[in-house]
């Protein structure tokens, strides 16, 4: 009977270890291969760019048509327009012709093969695809304005735009860029800068678009209306910069100074400012972010505050000027000692 029962036992078990087997874990590129080419929700196209970069490398060879195909044509206007332009003419044909295009893929990725697998890997992690599409729709349901705009995920051989763009059908998210932290830009940061694009056509109407005044409260609009899109379930800090509690506490025991100081550059046009670039010229040389995104969203919050909750909504079409002074935040700096 024991014989009988360990025979049983010794089945099973090798049937159990021949069914585990089986299943093998997935291959990353097979992982790749299962995102889309590319999400749409109403006029906002995300394109995985990175996606077919990694694909053309398969079995030791290099299949440029994947590159020309499905990176270079689909963004084109990314490519040519805003890669084309931000490094120089002796760059730009790296990026705004097909042979430029089909060289550098053929050797960056190969070349650093395990750094962008790592980088991918980030974000694969997130359920990308459905992350996005879910994100893209519940902008559009907030947000009363719908942009038209294109962004690419993807690897360049040069990093300069970081997670921006040129213009709305511009935009692009360099994943092999290590000044980003690549999963806090994919969670935190896209509801970030599609605020910015719903907001820009109505800011480009503005008499004073090009102020640093301007680039401050759109940047502080932007940072409020993530800690909107989550429902405030993130922190001010979080949505600013993704700073901690302790930079934070920094800014809010300088907050008199910096406006003081920042005052005087709120309608200088030349965006070669202390307020703007405080990185070079170190008005608060000990601030550990930069001082336009926190005082914009300082200026805000007081106008929400001050106008309900839902008001954030009347600033895409506010004048500049009137969403500034309707705040009371001068005010309140005031009552400061």
């Amino acid at each position: 009977m024991k014989l009988v029962l360990l025979s049983l036992a010794l089945i099973v078990a090798f049937a159990s270890c021949k069914g585990q087997s089986l299943k093998k874990p997935i291959a990353f590129t097979e992982k790749v291969s299962k995102l889309p080419d590319s999400i749409k929700a109403d006029g906002i196209t995300i394109y995985f760019a990175f996606k077919n970069q990694i694909l053309a490398h398969q079995n030791g060879k290099y299949d440029s048509l994947t590159i020309i195909n499905k990176v270079y044509k689909p963004h084109q206007a990314l490519w040519d327009n805003c890669y084309g332009m931000i490094f120089g003419d002796e760059n730009a044909s790296k990026f705004n012709t097909v042979n430029g295009m089909v060289e550098w893929n053929k050797t960056l990725y190969p070349q650093n093969k395990k750094f962008l697998d790592e980088r991918a890997a980030i974000i694969m992690a997130l359920n990308l695809d459905s992350l996005l599409t879910t994100n893209l729709k519940k902008f559009s349901a907030l947000v009363p304005y719908k942009p038209a705009a294109k962004m690419s995920i993807l690897f360049t051989p040069i990093q300069g735009i970081g997670f921006g763009g040129c213009e709305a059908d511009e935009f692009a998210l360099e994943l092999n860029n290590t000044d980003y932290d690549i999963k806090y830009a994919i969670e935190k940061g896209i509801p970030h800068e599609l605020n910015h694009l719903a907001y820009e056509p109505h800011r480009k109407k503005d008499p004073l678009t090009n102020t640093a005044l301007a680039q401050t409260i759109d940047e502080g609009f932007a940072c409020y209306f993530t800690r909107v899109f989550f429902d405030n379930t993130i922190t001010p800090e979080e949505a600013v910069e993704n700073m901690t509690k302790a930079d934070w506490d920094w800014y809010m025991q300088h907050e008199k100074e910096i406006f003081t100081k920042c005052l005087p550059y709120f309608m200088d046009e030349s965006g070669d400012n202390p307020l703007l670039r405080n990185e070079k010229f170190k008005l608060f040389p000990d601030a550990p972010q930069s001082l336009n995104y926190w005082l914009g969203y300082r200026i805000i919050d007081f106008y929400v505050q001050k106008h309900g909750k839902d008001s954030w909504k009347d600033i895409y079409t506010m004048p500049i000027k009137e969403v500034y002074e309707k705040s009371g935040y001068k005010e309140y700096i005031n009552t400061l000692k």
